[in-house]
């Protein structure tokens, strides 16, 4: 199933945090990562970030406004740094310190903004 049609699930301390391994077969991150737009960065293997650029900074706030819709209807919430035409977005699950599958849901749906 796409990853913009999945629904986040809440996650707790246990659940294990994806694997990224150089056997492809194995390769968690990269296989859900393959699925977003190009723009998105894997950072230290547990950390996504993407930043996005705006014509100015009401389009920024309407930008930022959309995504924190998105989050608060999944329970899952990213970090978001903004200036003026410019937000970062950064994505990780907390609870686990590393990335999720949820991570990956969140990062699809506001590709689709």
């Amino acid at each position: 199933m796409e990853l913009s049609k999945k629904k986040c699930v809440p996650c707790e301390g246990g659940t294990p945090k994806l694997t990224r391994d150089s056997d492809s077969s194995r390769d968690e991150v990269d296989k859900y990562f393959s699925e977003l737009n190009n723009d998105w960065q894997v950072i230290k293997d547990d950390k996504l970030k993407r930043i996005f650029h705006f014509v100015n900074f009401v389009q920024t706030m309407d930008f930022v406004n959309k995504v924190a819709n998105i989050a608060e209807e999944e329970g899952h919430h990213p970090d978001m740094y903004v200036s003026y035409g410019k937000c970062v977005v950064v994505l990780w699950t907390h609870a686990i310190n590393g990335l999720s599958e949820n991570d990956f849901i969140l990062a699809a749906k506001i590709d689709k903004i």
